[in-house]
């Protein structure tokens, strides 16, 4: 696949957007198929790494390791580490975080009625 120049039209379309609507501002921040679902698990509190990838089976490790340091780099999600022998990490919702929990439950209980509204009848 080819690199789109930083200096295109298109990424400075989506970096004025990105700063002048705050709907995209936070879809650049949780979109996607697997954020939402990471920060759903982590709604119920911390999880460690191994806890993640059992909850979420279908996501690879190289795509749950991707959007955790995403979401760390946007302080959505907290990483600690313990400085013990094996290493123990877990990940908590931060402050930002955990504000979100509201819209994803209000996305939820629209995805289930929409669904619901266009489930064919029997």
């Amino acid at each position: 696949m080819t690199a789109i120049k930083e200096s295109s039209t298109r990424n400075f379309n989506k970096q004025a957007s990105a700063t002048s609507c705050p709907v995209t501002y936070v879809m650049n921040k949780i979109g996607g198929h697997w954020k939402p679902i990471i920060l759903y698990h982590l709604s119920n509190g911390p999880k460690r790494y191994s806890e993640l990838k059992r909850a979420i089976p279908e996501i690879t490790e190289k795509m749950l390791i991707q959007h955790l340091k995403q979401l760390q780099l946007d302080d959505i999600v907290l990483r600690t580490a313990e400085p013990v022998v094996p290493p123990f990490v877990t990940y908590s919702l931060t402050q930002a975080g955990a504000k979100l929990q509201p819209v994803l439950s209000a996305m939820a209980i629209w995805g289930l009625d929409d669904m619901e509204q266009r489930r064919p009848l029997k």
